[in-house]
């Protein structure tokens, strides 16, 4: 496995997610010194989810043109550029900030599982499980530094001191790319490496293909459980349970932390059960807990909170492992990513906005966690019969794309 080039993955996952909250900690600083309403600050959050949805096919036509590897450089100046653009204190600056940032994560959204497809064959559960575990580290770590950052250099170098990663991750990726190319080369000349494989038979298009479908509804049930319960779980713990806002701010943690290990117990489930479709059920009964937990014994939140943080470590990735193994080349691959990541983030947007509307219809939190674990549901009908049956022992996941590829990126 090329080490290097795994770091680099995990580097890029560090800032897919991160930019996304360093804004949270700082929420009044931003109010206070741009002068814009709570609307304008549900804008930030908003947006890049948005663009998720909106802008994936443009991000595989992207791929397709510069390929794998320009796109992930464009990738990360995007992110950079729009992290830099977000910190020069004016309210127009901020949301064009978080525009071009959507943008960029966008197309990292895209091709991260392109590249885990292309370069780790053999391997692409593991390294997919530490890509999506890496997601939420930077989740963290982006929530945990960003306030204290602020306290010594003020909210805007606060934001973009957190450039200095995405440069880390651009060099890393450079670096283990180079190395990963020229170890292909030499195996190539010295007759070592895999003959490449045939040219893909034409197929129909992923938008006629069932599959697809099921793994797009599986995304959309996955992420609209996600952002909805998210949103609003600190909200429902404070009028249920009278905690605190910062005490049941707890159960965002508790997400967050959990979804790491949820992230590397799918893989072992997958090679241990060789059945993607067992371990997603498995991830949405784990999903199932929260809604139903809350509502038949919700003193025992703590408990639901962890279970769910599982589930959602481990639901990104077995849609993610399900999209690599059902696609039969790096093409198809480009394009099942942006179709399930396209559809299942356009539903996410509307998951805090669907939960929140539904509480105020009904005036308590019964309803909200019942439309919640419809989206569980649907998640486990759809996903079940798309992400795979049984694999039977000593098969590959993925055969290595061919050198010319490699060395193309």
């Amino acid at each position: 496995m090329p080490v290097l080039l795994l770091a680099g993955v995990v580097l890029i996952a560090l800032n897919l997610r991160g930019p996304l909250v360093a804004i949270s900690p700082v929420v009044d600083d931003l109010r206070r010194d741009l002068a814009v309403s709570g609307g304008t600050i549900g804008l930030l959050t908003s947006i890049p989810v948005l663009c998720f949805g909106l802008a994936a096919p443009l991000a595989s036509l992207l791929i397709a043109r510069t390929g794998v590897h320009r796109a992930v450089v464009v990738s990360l100046a995007g992110v950079l550029a729009g992290t830099l653009l977000r910190s020069l204190g004016s309210p127009s600056a901020a949301i064009a900030g978080t525009v071009v940032i959507g943008l960029g994560i966008t197309v990292g959204n895209v091709v991260v599982p392109v590249v885990i497809g292309r370069d780790f064959p053999g391997a692409t559960n593991v390294v997919t499980a530490a890509y999506t575990a890496a997601l939420n580290l930077g989740s963290t770590l982006t929530s945990a530094l960003t306030a204290p950052l602020a306290d010594l250099l003020g909210w805007r170098a606060a934001l973009a001191a957190w450039g200095l990663l995405v440069v880390a991750a651009a060099a890393m990726w450079t670096a283990g790319l180079r190395r990963h190319v020229a170890r292909t080369a030499a195996a190539a000349a010295a007759g070592d490496a895999p003959p490449p494989p045939l040219p893909p038979a034409t197929g129909p298009s992923v938008w006629r293909q069932p599959v697809a479908w099921g793994l797009t509804l599986a995304f959309a049930g996955q992420a609209f459980t996600y952002y909805g319960a998210t949103a609003w779980l600190p909200t429902l713990l404070a009028d249920e349970q009278g905690l605190s806002r910062s005490a049941a701010g707890v159960s965002s943690s508790l997400f967050q932390l959990l979804a790491v290990a949820g992230a590397f117990a799918v893989p072992a489930l997958v090679a241990w059960w060789r059945s993607p479709s067992l371990v997603l059920l498995t991830v949405t009964a784990f999903w199932a807990t929260l809604p139903i937990g809350l509502i038949v014994a919700p003193s025992l939140w703590p408990l639901w909170c962890c279970l769910a943080g599982l589930a959602q470590g481990g639901g990104i990735t077995i849609v993610f492992i399900a999209i690599v193994r059902r696609s039969p080349n790096l093409t198809e691959n480009r394009r099942l990513s942006a179709m399930v990541q396209g559809g299942g983030y356009v539903v996410a947007a509307l998951g805090p906005l669907v939960v929140g509307a539904v509480h105020e219809a009904t005036d308590g939190w019964t309803a909200p966690l019942l439309v919640i674990l419809g989206a569980v549901a649907v998640m486990a009908v759809a996903g079940a019969p798309s992400a795979g049956g049984r694999t039977p022992p000593g098969v590959r996941e993925a055969d290595p794309a061919p050198v010319e590829e490699v060395q193309r990126g």
